[in-house]
């Protein structure tokens, strides 16, 4: 199984163990948050993808709190900031979730919110990395690459039973990697046409990618066809948004799935290091941010969803980014 990159360790959100006397408060929200949240579109869902960042004192969170303490206790105090209706489960991508684990975090927020889980990147990785630290598998092809059985009975069904109708999109992450392997730009667009359409029907599905040059046209017909989405990746290995909603013809989708998660100029380590605590917009991109609003607008016009998760490692601080967002998408 590959292990989260240095500085975003799997967090142990299901353990077992007795929850922690201390309970985590929202933070006071204003009535003008309150008015901006209500001015947004009800097909508009965002969120942050992850609700565990102890620099959120006074944004999110009452206080601060360790992550761990986040993790299991801060859920119902994040689902209740009026803007965030959405949330990110990255941790997902390392190893299946639990039906339970996720039936657990379904209780902790209310009708109408959802969560986007990134699966299992055993099924999105065509080869295993070299292994790094002892105990890691070794290299070579993976066996549950596209998968449609694990993909099925591991991912599909705890999803969809654990999280129910706060199930909001699934996502199959396919990272940047040799592209020969993938397919390349005419066998990857069949591969994934084939495994998604052997996934049970009524999920939301969405694949991002990594490589640019294999999000071609032959892709985007072979998602919608299947009835999937392409999500937008703000990432530097990805064009910008307006290019990569030109290119896969984005406003004829059925719906939009947006991931802002990376400052163009840093890698993830960089950026984490440079941005923390978190709690202030450091590097703010206003190009990105105006072509997300731009986009959700076009689709909300249309009358289809929206579902944008921002990272802190976008501009220095997610639930910023989501409030100037929000501002930018009703023209406040």
């Amino acid at each position: 199984m590959p292990k989260p990159p240095a500085g975003r360790e799997q967090l142990p959100l299901f353990a077992a163990e007795r929850r922690p006397a201390l309970e985590v408060e929202p933070a006071p929200v204003s009535d003008e948050l309150r008015a901006l949240a209500l001015a947004l579109p009800p097909v508009v869902r965002l969120g942050t993808s992850t609700w565990t960042s102890p620099g959120w004192e006074g944004l999110v969170y009452a206080r601060s709190h360790p992550p761990l303490t986040l993790a299991r206790q801060g859920l119902r105090a994040y689902a209740r900031h009026p803007l965030l209706r959405a949330v990110g489960l990255e941790h997902g991508g390392y190893g299946p979730l639990s039906t339970a684990g996720l039936a657990a975090l379904a209780a902790e927020v209310p009708e109408g919110f959802a969560f986007l889980a990134r699966a299992d990147e055993r099924l999105t990785r065509a080869r295993r990395p070299e292994p790094r630290r002892p105990g890691d598998p070794p290299g070579g092809d993976e066996p549950r690459w596209l998968d449609v059985e694990h993909a099925r009975e591991r991912v599909v069904r705890p999803f969809v039973d654990g999280l129910g109708p706060k199930a909001g999109v699934l996502l199959f992450l396919l990272p940047t990697q040799d592209e020969a392997a993938l397919g390349g730009r005419r066998g990857l667009p069949d591969r994934l046409h084939r495994f998604l359409q052997a996934l049970p029907r009524g999920v939301s599905y969405a694949v991002e990618l990594r490589n640019h040059k294999l999000a071609t046209p032959a892709y985007a017909a072979a998602l919608r066809d299947a009835g999937a989405l392409h999500c937008v990746s703000v990432h530097p290995s990805m064009p910008d948004v307006r290019t990569q909603a030109r290119e896969l013809d984005l406003l004829d989708a059925p719906g939009l799935v947006v991931r802002w998660s990376l400052n163009p100029r840093l890698d993830y380590d960089t950026a984490h290091r440079y941005y923390q605590p978190f709690d202030a917009l450091v590097d703010p991109d206003l190009v990105t941010r105006f072509a997300i609003a731009e986009l959700v607008r076009a689709m909300s016009e249309r009358g289809r969803p929206s579902l944008v998760l921002v990272g802190n490692t976008a501009e220095g601080s997610a639930p910023r980014s989501v409030e100037q967002l929000a501002r930018a998408i009703v023209g406040t």
